[in-house]
């Protein structure tokens, strides 16, 4: 079977795959209409920012700026989405934008081949606040998204591709598309999920999640893992995605996972719904949909499962 596509984040990953991107423009790339004023550097207008309110409108090109946001409520957007790349582009060697302020909204923006010393290395750490991500790819790196822990943040991701991320070598601890910590909750929506380098697709801690309307797409991933993987267990929704796992897993044992490292969060109630899941042709195994550590009671129902599928498993 052909996955099914997500309209917009198809589109946006089509689309940016095949760009031969403009190289920067000097001189007030990084425009801040709040101040009036435009900035040579991603850092500066995050600066002129400070404590406040703004949004940073980011000329087309390819970038080897990075930024740490430390305060305030800061709108990182593409003037024109899909012509903006960041590209290895590190600061304090984790990401290219680390958040630690109240909030951070990213549109538009590519965030490719980021890699550091830990092997930790993301187009976004979040240490602390809200995040909002729209229209966004994250793709050749170590981590798209890893965030520490605030259990009062919430994260929003939409419309987005992660491609060509995560990894489990060099004895270091596995690094995924997603990493959530302890947040009050996670929610993503029509996003693309492909090509993992190992780890899982999303991993996350957060207390509530909403996962709806994505595609995790394994056909070519490399030593992968669990699509979804709540190692500590979550209540919420899991629903109206497909997925279709490859041959090359390091772990093909279950397609999400509940509460594999422990029980801290309550799971009762969490909906599994609606969901198109299997085992790409030609590959002779047998997975299990659903592994369900924390014999909390979820609400699986209306998924439609691959015959090579075991539909609940509790462990």
């Amino acid at each position: 079977m052909t996955i099914k596509k997500i309209a917009i984040a198809s589109l946006i990953t089509t689309g940016l795959l095949s760009i031969s991107p403009v190289s920067a423009q000097s001189g007030g790339l990084f425009q801040v209409p709040e101040k009036g004023k435009s900035y040579n550097s991603l850092a500066a207008a995050v600066k002129a920012i400070g404590g406040g309110t703004g949004t940073i409108i980011i000329a087309e090109g390819r970038y080897a700026d990075c930024a740490v946001q430390t305060a305030g409520n800061v709108t990182y957007r593409a003037a024109v989405p899909g012509r903006v790349i960041f590209d290895n582009a590190v600061c304090e060697r984790k990401a290219t934008l680390v958040l630690r302020g109240r909030s951070a909204s990213v549109d538009g923006i590519i965030f490719q081949n980021i890699a550091v010393p830990d092997a930790n290395g993301a187009g976004i750490r979040l240490e602390k606040g809200n995040l909002n991500v729209t229209r966004s790819v994250f793709r050749n790196s170590e981590q798209g998204i890893l965030t520490a822990n605030d259990g009062n943040g919430a994260i929003t991701i939409n419309q987005s591709t992660f491609s060509g991320l995560g990894r489990c070598d060099r004895g270091l601890s596995c690094a995924h598309s997603i990493y959530v910590g302890v947040y009050g909750s996670l929610k993503v929506t029509n996003t693309r999920f492909e090509k993992g380098n190992g780890g899982h697709y999303v991993k996350s801690r957060s207390a509530r999640v909403d996962i709806s309307n994505n595609a995790f797409d394994d056909v070519r991933g490399k030593t992968t893992n669990y699509m979804i993987d709540l190692p500590a267990g979550s209540v919420g929704k899991i629903d109206r995605n497909v997925f279709v796992q490859g041959k090359d897993k390091e772990n093909y044992s279950a397609f999400i996972a509940i509460a594999a490292e422990g029980k801290v969060n309550s799971s009762n109630g969490l909906a599994v719904t609606n969901n198109d899941a299997r085992i790409a042709p030609g590959i002779q195994r047998n997975s299990v949909f659903l592994a369900n550590w924390s014999r909390d009671t979820i609400a699986l129902q209306s998924n439609r499962l691959g015959a090579q599928l075991k539909r609940y498993e509790e462990r």
